[in-house]
């Protein structure tokens, strides 16, 4: 864990949040490749649960909403963790994250619990007052539902059928930890699946499958990753059942995502709060009803570190030690780095021409500076699948080499084939 938390700092994926006045706690920001990483796990997962589906679409919904929403979601009453303080520090701590004894200092003297509110509170307008009240979304999921009739209007869409999206949630954790894992400010990516009563069951199996597929699809092994389900004691408010996607992380097994079955208990909840009907009418025939809910709902920012995690490796090469993030290529901050061999001027002239013809198809690094094995380096432990050398043959013979990470095997391409073996290579995979 530790060579991971510093591997990114190092090269540029994820520094703490205003670093320069001593950090914010539980805040970070993500770098050059920390970015285009995270849009990487945030875009593949569009594109399995959206764009690739013909039966679910997308939506953006605000990030402050008023207290009416969360009062029917249950959130007001229900969205609490068990607060205790430590009698000898007064460090605060949320009581089941601990293990009988102060992180802090080890003592064993704590407060009673008590419950404690998730919600970051806001005011809206000029005016600090009841009437001004708005909250931070804890989650993504209330912004499909009260949009549920909107969406069903504008697209015509029939049961089984889901709405996703993707977008920061903000909850007052009591004791952030472990890393980007467990943070004030997050991204989530939820999908509810609306489905007729009656079909609840089996597509709740389905989504188990699914969601646990994406994963190992996108390079996990599945040593490293468990579906757990619930103990009824464990089931939310709104829950029939729900199973989390575990990853083994270096502290033990933690949820990635959670699949949930939240019967209708979230259309029924808004619809009696706002006294709008929320139900499906077949228009061929038959009684309106209450659809229920399947929802996967996965962190972005775990979903990443579970990736960054699962791919790191040290080896050797020619005798000499590396680090290397096995990256799943679609998920690599970058696919391709250019390299010229010198930084002559009639290189650096083929070698723009060979960027220019890769980077409408993949994201692309450029690097000249010091020794090829160093930037072969470089560029394996920051997880690029393939770097292209341009040498002094290459005036020549318009051939240049192409580099595999993993294997480290190279082969000689002619320039006009690089473009269309890398796409072979990417739809492969």
């Amino acid at each position: 864990m530790e060579r991971v938390v510093s591997l990114c700092k190092r090269r540029g994926f994820i520094f703490q949040s205003a670093e320069i006045y001593g950090g914010f706690r539980s805040t970070y920001d993500y770098g050059p490749l920390g970015v285009n990483l995270l849009r990487n796990v945030k875009n593949a997962w569009w594109e399995a649960m959206v764009q690739r589906r013909v039966d679910v679409v997308g939506l953006d919904a605000a990030v402050l909403s008023p207290p009416a929403v969360w009062e029917a979601s249950g959130h007001l009453s229900n969205f609490t963790d068990p607060l205790v303080d430590c009698l000898s520090c007064h460090q605060r701590w949320r009581e089941d994250k601990i293990d009988g004894a102060c992180p802090n200092c080890g003592s064993t003297e704590f407060t009673e619990a008590r419950a404690f509110n998730l919600l970051f509170e806001t005011h809206a307008g000029p005016l600090e007052d009841e009437g001004t009240v708005a909250y931070l979304r804890p989650e993504t999921a209330q912004g499909m539902f009260v949009n549920f009739a909107n969406v069903l209007q504008t697209t015509r869409k029939r049961p089984p059928f889901g709405i996703a999206q993707v977008g920061k949630s903000f909850r007052n954790e009591i004791t952030p930890q472990n890393f980007v894992f467990r943070t004030r400010e997050f991204e989530q990516m939820e999908m509810e699946y609306f489905v007729p009563p009656g079909e609840a069951d089996r597509w709740f199996k389905y989504w188990l499958d699914e969601r646990y597929r994406w994963y190992t699809d996108l390079g996990i092994p599945t040593e490293q990753l468990r579906l757990r389900h619930h103990d009824r004691d464990e089931l939310s408010h709104y829950s029939v059942a729900t199973a989390d996607v575990e990853f083994n992380f270096p502290w033990g097994w933690d949820e990635l995502e959670g699949i949930a079955n939240r019967s209708d208990f979230d259309l029924k909840a808004h619809s009696a709060a706002s006294g709008e009907k929320l139900e499906y009418f077949d228009q061929t025939g038959g009684e309106p009803y209450v659809p229920w809910v399947i929802e996967p709902a996965a962190g972005a920012t775990r979903a990443m570190m579970a990736f960054l995690l699962s791919a790191y490796r040290e080896d050797e090469v020619g005798g000499e030690a590396r680090t290397v993030l096995k990256l799943h290529p679609r998920l690599a901050p970058y696919q391709v780095a250019v390299l010229p061999l010198s930084r002559k001027e009639a290189l650096e002239g083929l070698s723009n021409d060979v960027l220019d013809r890769l980077v409408p198809h993949f994201a692309c690094d450029y690097d000249v500076t010091q020794s090829i094995g160093k930037r072969y380096r470089r560029q394996d432990e920051v997880g690029t699948p393939w770097c292209v050398t341009v040498d002094f043959d290459s005036l020549e013979d318009r051939r240049v080499t192409v580099r595999d990470r993993d294997s480290t095997e190279q082969v000689r391409l002619d320039l006009d084939a690089v473009a269309g073996e890398l796409s072979r290579r990417m739809g492969r995979l």
